[in-house]
């Protein structure tokens, strides 16, 4: 322990996790404990938080509609660069990290509180999202990590601290994984998922249906994009929240969206995640299909070369890093002229662009034509041939010498 916190800001969710955290902060720091809930679109009831909340021990709690925020700020800006981890991974948990930490620390300081805690575990990535993001914002914050600290190491030692102080336990079997949920996706972990060979149960799934139940007849669908962020969907437009919501209602009835990886996570493990992500994917596929009429050849490839290394700092944990900054604003810079239509067909687990459309676009008909025209003459190809194939030519010829 280090020294005295009169005051701290706890990520709580109401769950036994940060319910048992909650009781455990005031026992043993004999501090003063605020509850903050962000809703980003997990669609878990938030109406009993703040009663369940003061009665563990909270003086105070903050529920904070955060979901317009997240698709506008993180999850559109994460896009408009392709973001992806390790080819797969649309980052759905990783974005929401740091806007609930940063709402957190807005919090403490608005609370004059000298602390903040959360309840991820000393195994995994969610740790360093949230105190990469506290020390950014904050650097003179104290960080609290039950996790790291007691000695309430299952979930029985939990469900046991739970009872002793009176702390409401669910009385729901636990499902034989852990999940997270928010307006980007849900993700599985953990439990039965563990072994990489199982496969995930098809009763898991909440967003989509299974592809094979999926209807028979595929659906189209269009996409408005201005700079980079979608607008509308079959000319409506939507608030980025509302937007992102179709979308999942849209993809999910497809059976669009499911990933089952093994990734790697910051702290050096591997671990396997499934996913569910419906909206995001069409999103992505959309915004890159009119990215490739409308972005010059050269700004598309660098941006492209950097996705790597954009993704692994979201995923990583350094949102608030001046490096993101860097990409973030040349990443923007690149979506100038990104504004389009895109028209998909969403049918059983796929999405298929059919046409795409822009004002802006450099494309061209006479100059890609097969047929007669005279803007390109097909003799200067030989020349631009003949030069790039200068120090091959070199290279072989030395080699017989």
């Amino acid at each position: 322990m280090s020294k005295k916190i009169n005051k701290v800001v706890l990520a709580y969710s109401g769950g036994l996790d940060t319910s048992v955290i909650l009781k455990w902060l005031i026992e043993t720091y004999q501090c003063e404990v605020i509850a903050f809930s962000a809703n980003i679109g997990q669609a878990e009831e938030l109406d009993n938080l703040e009663p369940k909340a003061i009665k563990t021990g909270a003086s105070k709690v903050y529920i904070d509609d955060l979901t317009e925020e997240f698709v506008k700020d993180y999850v559109f800006p994460a896009f408009r660069a392709n973001a992806i981890y390790e080819g797969q991974y649309l980052l759905g948990t990783s974005l929401a990290r740091p806007l609930i930490a940063k709402r957190q620390i807005e919090i403490a300081l608005a609370e004059g509180a000298d602390a903040v805690s959360h309840g991820a575990t000393g195994k995994g990535n969610d740790q360093v999202r949230f105190e990469l993001t506290y020390l950014a914002l904050a650097p003179h914050i104290q960080i609290v990590a039950p996790w790291r600290e007691w000695n309430l190491k299952s979930r029985t030692a939990l469900m046991e601290f739970a009872r002793k102080h009176g702390i409401p336990v669910p009385t729901t079997p636990k499902k034989p994984y852990s999940s997270d949920r928010n307006l980007l996706h849900i993700s599985y972990e953990g439990g039965i998922l563990e072994d990489p060979w199982n496969p995930p149960d098809e009763e898991m799934f909440i967003l989509s249906v299974s592809p094979q139940k999926a209807p028979d007849r595929a659906e189209v669908i269009e996409m408005s994009f201005e700079n980079g962020d979608p607008t509308a969907i079959n000319g409506k437009k939507l608030s980025p929240a509302a937007l992102l919501g179709e979308l999942n209602r849209l993809g999910g009835r497809h059976g669009i969206g499911r990933v089952d990886i093994v990734e790697n996570r910051f702290v050096g493990m591997k671990s396997r995640g499934v996913y569910e992500t419906p909206g995001g994917t069409i999103l992505r596929q959309a915004h890159m299909a009119v990215e490739s009429i409308t972005m010059d050849r050269e700004v598309m490839h660098l941006r492209d070369s950097l996705i790597p290394k954009y993704s692994e700092l979201i995923y990583n944990g350094f949102w608030f890093s001046p490096e993101m900054r860097l990409l973030q604003n040349m990443i923007d810079k690149t979506q100038e002229n990104v504004s389009g239509v895109v028209k998909l067909e969403l049918y059983k687990g796929n999405c298929r662009v059919l046409g795409r459309k822009s004002d802006r676009s450099l494309y061209s008909e006479d100059f890609a034509t097969f047929e007669d025209e005279n803007v390109y003459s097909q003799k200067d190809a030989e020349g631009f041939i003949r030069l790039n194939a200068l120090r091959l030519r070199i290279q072989r010829l030395l080699a017989r010498s």
